[in-house]
This record gives C-alpha cells, sequence and structure tokens, in this order.
C-alpha cells in the first residue's frame, strides 16, 4: 500500500519494508485480527506503528515491559509521533492527566501494562477514545505455557467488547504451537491472518562450549576480538560487577548495564557502547530493549539463560547487519545442577509465600482491604534482615503472587523524576514574582519543556541542576518547595524494585493461591529447563534444534559448533559417543589415531561421556566405568 510505504519513509527513514512486514502492515489496515511471529531484529514494532500512524484514531498497545514501553514511547517522540504510557509509579493524578489525554486526541499511541486495563479509571476512560487498533506486545505472555507468563493478559480479551470494531494484533518473537494456540484462543482472535518469520539466522554461528574456566573462555575471546562489539550477558548484577572488572584488568574497554543504574549512568552507557567507545557490554536481560547496533560481532553467555526463549532473544542482537556473528555460551557442569536448584526454590511452600505476602504488607504499613492499584517502593534487603526472609525466598515468592494476579512485581525498576506544572500560566507568573528563590528553576523548567503544563514530563535533575550551577541536593530541595506550595505535581525517582497490588490487602487466612497456576507453572518451567539442557549438550544442528523447539520449519545451518565438527570428523558427534566405548582403555593421543579425528574433536566426545558417567580417566587412560 502506497500510504504505508510513504509512512516507513516520512518517520523511519526507510524506503521498503523488511520482509513480512508489508504484508502484516496491509493485514492490520484492512481491518483482520493478526498474530505477527518475528524473530528478534525482525522490527515488530514497526508492524502496527506504521498502521496506527495511517489509521484516524488512537492505538492502545499493551506491554508487560517498563524498559520496553519507555524505549518505545521515546523513539516515537523523536519522530515527532505523539505517545505517552501508563505504568506502576505513576500517581492517580498523572494516569488522570494521560487518559485526558488520550481521550481529548493529544495521544496517538498509548502505552500500558495488562494490569492497569482493570482499573475503573482506565475503562472509564477508554470507553469515551477514539479507538483504531488494540495491539498486544510480548503476546506470549497470554500463555501459562509461554516464558513469561503474566495473568492479566488473560482478560485483555474483555476490552475489545468496549471497541468491538478495532483489530485486535497479537506480536510476539517466538511462540510454540501450544502458546499460538492459546494466544488465538484468549484473545478469541476472529478468523486471525498469521505471519510466521523463519527463525534461521544463516549469519549466526551458534555454540555451547564446556570450558574448564568459562570466565578465563570469555576473557580470552573478547581480548582476540579486542575492537569487534559485543554482549556478555550475565543472570545476576554481582556476576556483571565480576566479570566487567575482570574484562578491564584485562585493558578490554568494557561498560556495564543492569536495572539498578539511574537514568545518567544508563545513558552514559548505552551511548558509549552504540558509537563504539566502549566494545564489550556486560549485562543483565535487562539490556535489550531498543538496541538498535547492527554490527554486534559476538552475544557470549557466561550463565546459562533459563529456557530457550531467552536464549534465542539475546542471541539474536548479534549480526543484525546479517554479517557473520557468534552465540556462544560457555559452561560448566556445575551451572547445569544450580539451575536444577534454582528450580526448586522458585516455587517455595504455599504457607510460605502467604507469610511473606503477609509480613511485606506490614512492612509498608497497608491496612487490611487497603491499597488496590496502589504502587509502594520496597527495599528487599531491609524488608529480608528484618523479617528473616532469605532474599531468593522473597523473589520467587513475588514471582508466584504475580502468576496468582495478587499484585504486579517490578524487580528492576528505576523511575526518572517527572512533573506537571499544576497551575496556569498567569497563576505561575504571579507566584514567580512572589518567590525569587525558585524564579530561576521555574523559568529553565518552562523553556526546556513546554509540554509541562498538559502533561508530566521525565526530567534530568543532574543535567538541570549543572545548568542552574546549584548541587543535585539544592535541586531536589527546590522541586519539592514547588510541590509544598501546589505549583507542581511531583513524582521523584526511584531505582528500589517496586510492587502493585492488584486487590486490598486480604488477611493472611484469606489469601488463596490457585493450585492450578502453581503447578501448571511449575511443569512449564522443567519443560523449558529440559529443553535448554538439550539443546546445550546436543550434538545435532543448534539452528535446527532451536526450530524444532518452536514448531518451526528447519534448515541445516551448516555453521553452528556441531555443524562444523561433524562436517569436518569421519564421524558424527552421536557416532563417537558409541565407537570411543569400544576403544579403551586408550588415551586421548591413541584415540584419536585411531578414529583418525582430530584431537579437539575426540575431547569434546570424551567431555560428554565422562559427563554422563559412561568413561572415567583413571591417570593414565580412559577406561568405561563398568571395566
Amino acid at each position: 500500500m502506497q500510504k504505508s510505504r510513504e509512512l516507513l519513509k516520512r518517520y523511519w527513514g526507510y524506503d521498503s519494508f523488511r520482509p513480512l512486514q508489508e504484508e502484516i502492515v496491509d493485514s492490520i489496515i484492512y481491518g483482520s485480527d493478526t498474530l505477527a511471529i518475528l524473530p528478534t531484529g525482525g522490527g515488530k514494532s514497526i508492524c502496527f506503528q506504521v498502521p496506527g500512524m495511517a489509521l484516524d484514531g488512537l492505538t492502545l498497545v499493551i506491554s508487560p515491559l517498563i524498559a520496553l514501553m519507555q524505549d518505545q514511547v521515546d523513539q516515537l517522540a523523536k519522530r515527532g509521533i505523539k505517545a505517552s504510557m501508563i505504568r506502576s509509579g505513576m500517581s492517580y493524578r498523572e494516569i488522570d492527566i494521560t487518559l485526558d489525554n488520550a481521550r481529548f486526541g493529544g495521544t496517538k499511541f498509548l502505552y500500558t501494562s495488562p494490569e492497569r486495563l482493570k482499573t475503573s479509571l482506565f475503562l472509564e476512560r477508554f470507553k469515551e477514545m477514539n479507538v483504531s487498533l488494540i495491539v498486544i506486545d510480548e503476546a506470549h505472555c497470554i500463555s501459562q505455557w509461554g516464558h513469561d507468563f503474566r495473568p492479566a493478559y488473560l482478560e485483555i480479551s474483555s476490552i475489545k467488547e468496549l471497541h468491538p470494531e478495532c483489530p485486535l494484533v497479537a506480536v510476539t518473537a517466538s511462540a510454540t504451537n501450544q502458546v499460538q494456540k492459546d494466544i488465538i484462543d484468549q484473545l478469541t482472535l476472529k478468523s486471525p491472518k498469521i505471519f510466521k518469520g523463519s527463525l534461521s539466522r544463516s549469519n549466526l554461528h551458534y555454540a555451547a562450549i564446556l570450558s574448564d574456566n568459562k570466565l578465563n573462555s570469555i576473557l580470552n575471546y573478547c581480548n582476540n576480538r579486542i575492537q569487534e562489539s559485543g554482549i556478555v550477558y550475565c543472570q545476576t548484577r554481582k556476576s556483571v560487577k565480576h566479570v566487567v572488572q575482570q574484562l578491564r584488568a584485562k585493558k578490554i574497554s568494557a561498560g556495564f548495564y543492569h536495572g539498578g543504574l539511574n537514568t545518567d549512568d544508563r545513558k552514559y552507557m548505552m551511548e558509549n557502547w552504540l558509537n563504539g567507545n566502549i566494545h564489550v557490554m556486560v549485562a543483565t536481560n535487562a539490556f535489550g530493549m531498543g538496541i538498535d547496533k547492527p554490527n554486534v560481532r559476538y552475544v557470549l553467555h557466561y550463565e546459562v539463560p533459563s529456557n530457550i526463549e531467552a536464549y534465542y532473544q539475546e542471541a539474536g542482537r548479534a549480526g543484525r547487519d546479517e554479517k557473520s556473528a557468534n552465540a556462544i555460551i560457555y559452561w560448566e557442569p556445575k551451572d547445569l545442577d544450580q539451575l536444577k536448584d534454582r528450580l526448586k526454590y522458585k516455587f517455595p511452600p504455599k504457607d510460605r509465600i502467604k507469610q511473606i505476602y503477609s509480613s511485606i504488607c506490614n512492612f509498608l504499613t497497608i491496612a487490611i482491604e487497603s491499597g488496590e492499584g496502589e504502587t509502594f517502593d520496597l527495599d528487599i534487603k531491609r524488608f529480608a534482615s528484618m523479617f528473616h526472609f532469605s532474599i531468593s525466598e522473597i523473589f520467587y515468592s513475588l514471582k508466584v503472587l504475580e502468576n496468582n494476579s495478587s499484585l504486579v512485581f517490578t524487580e528492576q525498576s528505576f523511575h526518572p523524576t517527572r512533573l506537571k506544572i499544576a497551575i496556569g500560566q498567569s497563576a505561575l507568573y504571579k507566584f514567580q514574582v512572589g518567590h525569587d528563590k525558585v524564579s530561576s528553576i521555574l523559568m529553565l523548567l518552562t523553556r526546556s519543556y513546554p509540554g509541562l503544563f498538559d502533561r508530566f514530563i521525565t526530567i534530568n535533575e543532574s543535567e538541570l541542576s549543572k545548568r542552574l550551577k546549584i548541587t543535585f541536593s539544592d535541586f531536589r530541595e527546590q522541586l519539592l518547595y514547588l510541590e509544598q506550595y501546589g505549583v507542581i505535581d511531583l513524582s521523584l525517582q526511584s531505582n528500589l524494585p517496586q510492587i502493585t497490588l492488584l486487590h486490598g490487602r486480604y488477611l493472611e487466612s484469606k489469601l488463596s493461591i490457585d493450585q492450578s497456576i502453581y503447578e501448571q507453572k511449575q511443569q512449564a518451567e522443567e519443560s523449558k529447563l529440559n529443553s535448554l539442557i538439550k539443546y546445550i549438550k546436543t550434538t545435532s544442528c543448534r539452528s535446527v534444534e532451536i526450530s524444532n523447539y518452536f514448531n518451526a520449519d528447519s534448515v541445516i545451518c551448516k555453521v553452528c559448533d556441531n555443524c562444523l565438527e561433524n562436517m569436518s570428523s569421519t564421524y558424527t558427534q552421536k557416532e563417537l559417543y558409541e565407537i570411543i566405548p569400544t576403544l579403551l582403555p586408550s588415551n586421548l593421543d591413541q584415540l584419536s589415531n585411531k578414529l583418525a579425528v582430530k584431537e579437539s574433536i575426540v575431547k569434546k566426545a570424551i567431555q560428554h561421556l565422562i559427563l554422563e558417567e559412561l568413561i572415567i580417566f583413571n591417570g593414565e587412560n580412559y577406561q568405561t566405568t563398568n571395566s
């Protein structure tokens, strides 16, 4: 459609769509319910943003991730497109103003989390909005078999009744057949058009390397590619800190990124990585939203993620320029044991979960039957110390409570300072005349952010305090002064995790934890972990293994570690597993000569057989365990 291509060029600067994008855009514009499954980096957001611009009314985008929503709102704003979001941490007044702007045409794209859809305030305003499109981003969250199930997604279909003429669009990066069926059924999509992009990345070389010392393996890899751009993923902030320190000690240019960084640090790290001043970014999975860097030559995993969906998404950030790139998991046997142990702790006893829920409410001084829809900062370390719970059981209990639709838990949460002028321009002028000490800050705010009279704006306190040549604490003091006099509505920055209660506080005895959700989630997690372990240990093509997991068409890649080894050897790895025990006792040298195969290939097969406890090393030779 000509109009779509014109919009693509005008706002995004592209002359043409990527594969499947134009077909998806046309499907949406013509009013069809649509399910789009495009891999990471496949341009999912354009598939609904272009139709949103082509259609007359507002586009509602439902997303589970604050970072993703914030990034898309920021990107749209840079293109001159009016977009806003509703998220945890916003005051009632801030939400009220945001919804009013959407109702009266001041917003083209409204982003919100699924939990916000149930509030009476949202439903009342949503009825009156001129809505032309409803988008469900990260749609796999609607399925209990998806890798990030969110119960609130199950209620999304009910808002369609308020605007029955609007097409529903569900988008996700990956979904098994079971998850696809769940998406269609739960959203009650009507005769949906289904588009599935290929999961194959012919330029991406997958590998899973068993290492005696995975940190040294990563240090050596990065050191040998000193000028290339890459990402090293870790599972915890502690690991991020450790790995980045070791990289810097080797004089390797490395930055770090996790959910606890403030706005200035995030911006510094991201900008320096994007422009090449930092070559390696060491990060948790908080690093990923909005990355637009095509020349990432490698993505390494220092710690194994818990499922193939997460790995595929993170690995897919390499090689978006379609040039050769590597995606490597470095692992040690203890890593798989730790994943299995962690799974046991993910589902604490239900009585313990209820006790933690009640204790958190006491810690936050939330009265019985109060707190519905309110968001609270939660200092988990302080709470754990005061109430004698372990941090891990608090974390996993909150995850179960989230799946139980009791609350929303935002673990990686940094909320920058946001404010809005609460009085009219003439009243503001009179206030400035009578309060000289804050005249400069008001002048700077109104000149820097002209939209402050209409909506809440995110501000950078550090930058503004420097421009005023005052300290950060003095700047903060002046903001609080203005709030005290009712001149501004203010929401100060916080980097603590947050919880939002979806119901008024229950008595501990009245809190019900859904047994079926608890058990189904447990089964799903076990199934996903087993699939990940199978992927790590497989001797077949890794691209085929990933495609099979997602029930997608597969083609042997010929570039992953297993394909390359199988092609360079007379035997496949599976054949070596069967042949080597028949040649024992022997040492590595002898085995390599007998098989006429490179030592490195034989060594990998031996490592597998030792891990499976089929052979042992007696100090001189390898021998079978039953000999």
